[in-house]
């Protein structure tokens, strides 16, 4: 789970930006919107007494089981989202608008290729690192909108990693890392949902002899299809009727989101407004046969490496949600006073707060146990698959709490819990819904037959 922590230093000293030498950590000043009490602390947590209320604390290290590695970049991305307050993130979401000085910012430290191959411009690291960055970006106040921002560059173009050619490694993950180029992913259909082995887009060769494929189809639920470049696109290539299995002849592209055919139409949503999603439409989009990646008909095998790491990331990323809601939550419960004591002295806002804690720790041991999994390459979707199931509920249920807790003013605005609940419906819906994960573990741990 842990990598050295030379090989950080090494690869972001050539960042002029990067937040984690710790010679620059120690020298940055502190934002005038956070107070001394509330900034990430550069202490090891190992072998130190409990912090009474660490988890009030803003973005705290009080994690004993980090890897120094871990709590460097935890340190580090805390330096970066210090710089975007909550009144940034509410401000974004009432005006639906893309968060682009965050993106930026966290492409200048040089965190936008974490575990994209240093000679691309990443760093080479593995999901579990990825893990702690973004559950620090959500957990800063930036919820998904801030996670989703720049969750694309993180796991989106590892089938370009794993299959694609030399040049097209090259060309497609050197502009993304840098933050030059913005990606979407576009696999999900209105008329099949998680049924992707049954996605009518189509393409065709184009019949002038180029080679180049002509696509035609909707796509739905595509995230930040307003403001991106690119698109890695999965459609059908050979008819389902004409293939042995269900799962060949999809092809995978990675290619100009040309808008002049795409038509691209926004869905208005519960939450996270400031991160787009759309429905697009396009008929007689020509695609370069240069803009194919790996073999054609294998783009289904190449999408599902990337699965499991998708759901490692939204579980990290709905952890930090719950554990905002909960610091929000605690704190108000500490301040608050009616009929003559603090609301947080009763035990009926005190113990389900706590009960949110444990769970929400349980769910970050199974994420993080998840993700070492992963990078050590277990190929199974188990573990994945439960940590997503796990930190979903553990986050809603904290954000639900921190709506009551706050009573009347968790309802408003100003106070962001309300914001935070609302994003935390994400990770119990998407990529898959817990219905569908106990369907695989019903089958694929428990050996019980296949009930849909």
């Amino acid at each position: 789970m842990s990598r050295p922590s030379s090989t950080v230093l090494r690869h972001l000293r050539q960042k002029p930006f990067s937040p984690i030498r710790p010679s620059r950590l120690t020298a940055l000043s502190t934002p005038t919107h956070i107070s001394n009490r509330h900034q990430p602390t550069l202490n090891p947590p190992h072998h130190r007494p409990l912090t009474t209320g660490f988890a009030t604390e803003y973005l705290h290290n009080h994690f004993p089981d980090l890897s120094a590695s871990q709590l460097e970049i935890r340190t580090a991305i805390s330096k970066v989202c210090a710089d975007f307050p909550d009144a940034y993130w509410i401000r974004a979401d009432r005006e639906h608008r893309f968060p682009v000085e965050f993106h930026r910012a966290v492409a200048d430290a040089g965190f936008l290729g974490i575990c994209m191959p240093e000679q691309y411009g990443g760093s080479s690291m593995g999901i579990a690192e990825a893990s702690i960055m973004v559950q620090t970006i959500a957990e800063s106040g930036a919820a998904y909108a801030g996670a989703s921002a720049v969750h694309m560059n993180i796991f989106g173009l590892e089938p370009v990693r794993k299959f694609g050619s030399e040049e097209q490694k090259r060309r497609m993950l050197v502009p993304l890392i840098a933050g030059e180029e913005r990606a979407c992913f576009g696999v999900t259909e209105p008329n099949t949902g998680l049924d992707t082995l049954k996605l009518q887009s189509r393409a065709v060769r184009c019949g002038d002899g180029s080679g180049d494929y002509e696509l035609s189809g909707r796509k739905i639920w595509i995230s930040t299809a307003q403001v991106a470049e690119k698109i890695l696109i999965l459609v059908r290539t050979t008819p389902l009727e004409e293939v042995r299995k269900a799962s060949h002849g999809l092809s995978l592209f990675y290619t100009d989101l040309n808008r002049e055919v795409v038509e691209v139409k926004e869905i208005e949503k519960m939450g996270r407004a400031a991160v787009d999603s759309n429905m697009l439409f396009f008929d007689g989009w020509r695609v370069p046969k240069e803009d194919l990646i790996g073999e054609e008909g294998n783009g289904f095998k190449m999408i599902m490496h990337g699965m499991n790491a998708e759901r490692v990331l939204i579980a990290a990323e709905a952890l930090g949600i719950g554990y905002a809601a909960l610091r929000r939550a605690a704190m108000y419960a500490g301040e608050r006073v009616v009929f003559g004591r603090k609301i947080g002295q009763n035990q009926a806002i005190q113990h389900p707060l706590a009960d949110s804690w444990m769970q929400l720790e349980s769910a970050r041991l199974m994420v993080y146990h998840a993700a070492k999994l992963y990078d050590e390459g277990h190929e199974t979707g188990e573990y994945a698959n439960a940590a997503k199931y796990l930190a979903a509920e553990a986050a809603y249920r904290a954000c639900e709490r921190a709506v009551m807790v706050h009573g009347g003013m968790g309802y408003a605005k100003e106070y962001h819990v309300e914001r935070y609940l609302r994003e935390s419906m994400i990770p119990r819906i998407a990529p898959v819904s817990k219905e569908m994960i106990c369907n695989y573990i019903g089958e694929k741990v428990l050996g019980l037959p296949r009930s849909y």
